[in-house]
């Protein structure tokens, strides 16, 4: 920790509950070893200028405040500039926290800030954007590109849950083809996980997948029926050995990607891509506090 003389803190306030997050933050700072230059940005279009202005202070430590989606939005930032990365959990899943181990309560997370140690982990690609924890094809996807604007604000995960419920109804299997040429391999799936740690919607899913093992791992749940993915998600919340039966995995460095048809690809919640592409790992390109 000698390291960490100064800090600056980027909170999404539009997320939910974002405001009073924030305010219990900066109450939980007041007592850290070195000061924190805090921002709570309720526009979502001024988070990557808000970054940028923070970042050029030069800070030892960026303590983003917010949702899966707001940490691997803004992670790009840091890549390079040797300022390590700190995580206030404060989304509707917070994979990447549980990723790291991080506490999900505030006190418990600004506990870490304060005396935690800074690790070096991976971040995974799509073509050319980082991400933190997971890109999805499939259902995920669908509900991004069609959950109502302030459902998971004013509802939270039972609310998420619903829609995505509702979606499921509508959504057809896949094939995914990983590779090209002779190489090539076909696989009949109903959602695809491309993962840099363990933890999908707040669930722990691919556990061959680790922020510090120097591949990003694909992981299909196969099937030419709906039910393989009920089942799978099923048995993975109930930590089932079942779970393994209808999965596969792929990994390496860096994975050609294509599926039939072509289809959007969510990005730790966001959707950002769409099929073909090429998933990679940058493996130990950014430092991370975490639990000790």
């Amino acid at each position: 920790m000698s390291r960490i003389r100064s800090a600056a803190m980027i909170v999404n306030a539009r997320s939910r509950k974002g405001r009073a997050l924030f305010e219990r933050a900066c109450t939980a700072m007041k007592d850290l070893p070195f000061p924190v230059d805090a921002h709570a940005v309720e526009d979502p279009d001024e988070l990557d200028a808000t970054i940028d202005r923070a970042l050029a202070k030069k800070p030892d430590l960026m303590i983003l405040g917010g949702g899966d989606g707001t940490i691997s939005g803004l992670v790009d930032k840091l890549v390079g500039t040797g300022t390590a990365l700190a995580v206030l959990p404060f989304g509707t899943a917070n994979s990447f926290a549980r990723t790291l181990g991080i506490p999900l309560d505030i006190e418990g997370a600004v506990k870490v800030i304060a005396g935690g140690r800074l690790k070096r982990i991976d971040l995974g690609m799509i073509d050319g954007d980082y991400f933190a924890n997971c890109a999805a094809i499939g259902i995920a996807p669908q509900i991004a590109r069609s959950v109502p604007h302030g459902l998971k604000k004013y509802l939270g995960r039972v609310g998420y849950l619903g829609w995505a419920a509702w979606e499921f109804l509508h959504f057809k299997p896949f094939t995914l083809i990983v590779g090209e040429g002779r190489d090539e391999r076909r696989i009949a799936a109903v959602e695809v996980r491309i993962s840099n740690g363990p933890y999908h919607g707040g669930t722990e899913l691919n556990d061959q997948a680790a922020v510090d093992n120097g591949v990003i791992v694909v992981q299909a749940v196969t099937g030419h029926v709906k039910r393989r993915l009920i089942k799978n998600w099923a048995a993975s919340v109930l930590r089932l050995d079942v779970r393994h039966e209808t999965t596969v995995e792929i990994s390496g460095t860096s994975l050609k990607l294509h599926t039939e048809p072509p289809l959007p690809i969510s990005i730790d919640g966001e959707l950002l891509a769409k099929t073909p592409v090429t998933a990679k790992v940058a493996a130990g390109i950014i430092e991370v506090m975490v639990p000790v």
